[in-house]
C-alpha cells in the first residue's frame, strides 16, 4: 500500500508510482471519484480541457451553438 500525509494546508504530495502509473506531469489534472466512502484517483481527459464549455451539457442545443458561435469566434 502506498500512503502520503495531508499538511496543514489540506495538501499533499502524490507518490511516485502513482504519478508513474498514472503517466502524471506538472500540469495534469487529476478526477476525483467519491463512491461509497472510497475515492478513485484518475488522469484527467485533456480533450475537454481546452474548452470551456464542454462541461456544460445542458447548453448543446442548435440554438444555443448558434447564439454562442459569435462570443467563440472572437
Amino acid at each position: 500500500m502506498i500512503t502520503s500525509k495531508l499538511t496543514s494546508k489540506s495538501q499533499t504530495t502524490i507518490p511516485q508510482p502513482v504519478r508513474a502509473a498514472l503517466r502524471l506531469k506538472a500540469g495534469d489534472e487529476i478526477l476525483y471519484e467519491i463512491e461509497d466512502g472510497v475515492v478513485l484517483l484518475r488522469k484527467a481527459d485533456a480533450a475537454g480541457a481546452d474548452d470551456p464549455f464542454s462541461t456544460f451539457k445542458e447548453w448543446e442545443s442548435d440554438a444555443d451553438r448558434k447564439a454562442y458561435a459569435k462570443l467563440q469566434a472572437r
